[in-house]
């Protein structure tokens, strides 16, 4: 059975976005970039909400991101090789490669995708994580913590989810950044 990964990037004190929507503090360096991209290279489908979903289009088309690092650009290739299941009511079709739109976070479905892939799944972005959460669907959690306060914005994790989680690996990078991997136990 295939696991549901949430992954993120998050402030110290917690938050995935300022209190503007911004994301600047998260921009990773070489070393963050490469270890997030070997992270993701055996994820197959992405669920994401709406707004993540239009934040990562980015990586549609290699010219794009074109005048970023090579680093940056390397992840084009692994983001088009996945499938995408947008959770949106505003999308009306899907605009991106390999994109498919669901009108609502169906927990019953996504617990038959995970017994029925071959690959493990990802759950991007905090308010599509935190149904996934309350329904007890994500079963790893990676986590890239920065070393910023924001003092508000966006929460990584729902106020009212309680889990124990074992921590399984921890890495620090050099620009202060530190990952984190949990398994939730069911």
């Amino acid at each position: 059975m295939a696991k549901l990964i949430y992954h993120s990037t998050c402030s110290l004190d917690g938050f995935t976005t300022d209190a503007h929507g911004d994301i600047d503090f998260s921009e990773p360096d070489r070393e963050v970039s490469e270890f997030v991209n070997d992270s993701l290279r055996p994820i197959r489908t992405y669920l994401f909400g709406r707004r993540m979903y239009e934040v990562m289009r980015v990586w549609d088309s290699a010219e794009a991101v074109a005048d970023q690092p090579d680093y940056i650009q390397a992840y084009v290739p692994i983001w088009l090789s996945a499938d995408k299941i947008v959770y949106t009511r505003t999308l009306a079709e899907p605009v991106g490669p390999r994109t498919q739109i669901e009108r609502r976070f169906d927990a019953p479905t996504i617990r038959e995708l995970k017994e029925t892939s071959a690959h493990d799944l990802l759950v991007g972005g905090a308010t599509l994580a935190s149904h996934a959460l309350r329904a007890g669907l994500v079963d790893e959690i990676q986590m890239l913590v920065a070393p910023v306060l924001l003092g508000g914005g966006l929460a990584m994790f729902p106020s009212d989810v309680r889990q124990t989680l074992e921590l399984t690996e921890e890495r620090q990078f050099d620009s202060g950044i530190v990952a984190l991997n949990y398994t939730v136990r069911h």
